[in-house]
């Protein structure tokens, strides 16, 4: 099969991704492998082409980056466990100041949301923005949105949170993971301050029920119960430290530096290898060594892991046979288009991640398919290379983002967590992640123009 027909199967096996994950609440592994054969055997492939793409789609890809994944999923729950997420909340509201406590809850946010999901995140932080707003005297419907939309930047842009991660992966740029960071950082800044700014504008007017009710709790019962919380550069050295090495991977590479030197510093900055060193350096978080640290909270991280991992490698499979078909062939005689060409491009990676948010809910799911369905495409149009690769990476994100709503957990966590009404959700929560992605794609686009 080829042409048109060819497009319509792909688009009708995108379809039945979302109805089988929204609808029919089958796991998105399931429903990636059975759309993957599906597409393979109706497209004609021959049947051992099939079997062989979806083995070397969802193998390669876990060669590429489960490690990765995994290692960052575990400094989060440490992180989350040991009491640091809330040390780097304290020190960032110290540094910011509490007369700005909705600022100091994006920043906050953003940061504990690159290595820990945002679900856990808000769970972890939401006593204590309700207790600074208590005590700032501000709506908690404002710290909340702060919070929620600077937790969900980071999560959708800036590796290693796993779904950049996947779709670095499924597009090959697993190379350049530096280079995405980087990106990640200059453009969830823009869409963390969307948040704020949202937060300030619409959640100050927002009153959730029993809002003034006197809390059993203050700021400084909860930075106790954790006992003696680790210091501050323990706290933030598995995050740091990672990032800085793989940049300076980076740098290397772009630079062409070689040497003894130079060459330790590349195998340290290997995304594998960078992200060990920072399970190493969470280690030294653990308030002691033994079989409840050692083992049953490294199982807490391989267990949440494990979906991400096979969402990612079954992303991987579809995509390998949507390679393996001649869509890329077809789609190419549209190379001349201007959707096709330069800027633009940007934003059809965009509304795909979008469609496929706001369809099925889940953010990580959207990066993965979307970025499965336009891996053949980039070679052909002459994508390449770590800044191209890295912005199409943040389109996907920024798509990601749009929109968080009842269909989504962390729309029900953030309502839940914060007491707003489903309809102050609505209007803070799924309108924010809205202008988050909007002001994400519209720096994307601008970096593309300035930087491709």
């Amino acid at each position: 099969m080829d042409g048109f027909g060819l497009i319509l199967l792909i688009v009708a096996g995108v379809l039945f991704i979302i109805f089988a994950t929204a609808k029919l609440k089958l796991h998105p592994f399931l429903s990636l492998l059975f759309a993957a054969f599906a597409i393979g055997i109706l497209a004609g492939l021959p049947l051992s082409t099939v079997i062989e793409s979806v083995n070397n789609g969802f193998g390669g890809l876990m060669g590429g980056i489960g490690l990765v994944i995994v290692f960052g999923t575990i400094i989060g729950v440490i992180l989350e466990k040991s009491g640091a997420a809330l040390r780097m909340a304290e020190v960032v509201l110290r540094i910011v100041g509490e007369k700005r406590p909705q600022m100091a809850m994006s920043l906050i946010g953003a940061i504990v949301s690159i290595p820990v999901f945002c679900d856990s995140g808000y769970i972890i932080l939401s006593s204590l923005q309700k207790a600074l707003a208590k005590r700032a005297k501000v709506t908690i419907a404002s710290m909340a949105i702060a919070l929620s939309t600077g937790l969900f930047a980071t999560h959708t842009l800036v590796p290693p949170t796993p779904g950049p991660i996947a779709a670095a992966g499924n597009i090959g740029a697993e190379d350049f993971l530096g280079t995405i960071i980087l990106m990640g950082i200059i453009v969830s800044i823009p869409a963390i301050i969307a948040g704020y700014l949202w937060a300030m504008r619409v959640g100050t007017k927002i009153k959730v029920e029993g809002e003034d009710a006197e809390l059993t709790y203050d700021y400084e019962t909860i930075l106790k119960e954790f006992g003696e919380m680790p210091s501050t550069i323990k706290s933030f050295a598995p995050i740091v430290i990672p990032i800085l090495l793989i940049g300076f991977s980076s740098v290397i590479t772009f630079a062409g530096w070689t040497g003894t030197l130079f060459d330790i510093l590349l195998f340290l900055g290997s995304p594998v290898v960078a992200l060990l060193i920072g399970v190493l350096f969470a280690f030294l978080l653990l308030p002691k060594y033994n079989e409840e640290t050692l083992t049953e909270w490294i199982g807490v991280a391989i267990k949440e892991s494990a979906p991400i991992l096979l969402i990612t490698g079954a992303g991987g499979a579809f995509g390998s046979v949507i390679k393996a078909t001649p869509v890329a062939d077809f789609i190419q005689q549209f190379g001349d288009s201007a959707f096709f060409t330069g800027a633009m491009f940007v934003f059809i990676p965009f509304i795909i991640a979008a469609a496929l948010k706001s369809a099925q809910g889940s953010s990580t799911a959207a990066l993965v398919i979307t970025s499965s369905l336009i891996a053949p495409l980039l070679p052909q149009l002459g994508i390449e290379g770590a800044v191209p690769l890295a912005l199409v990476v943040m389109a996907v994100g920024s798509g990601a983002m749009v929109v968080s709503h009842v269909n989504d957990s962390y729309f029900w966590v953030v309502k839940e967590f914060s007491g707003m009404s489903v309809t102050q959700a609505y209007k803070a929560q799924t309108a924010g992640t809205l202008i988050q992605g909007i002001v994400s794609i519209v720096v994307t686009f601008i970096l593309w123009v300035i930087l491709v």
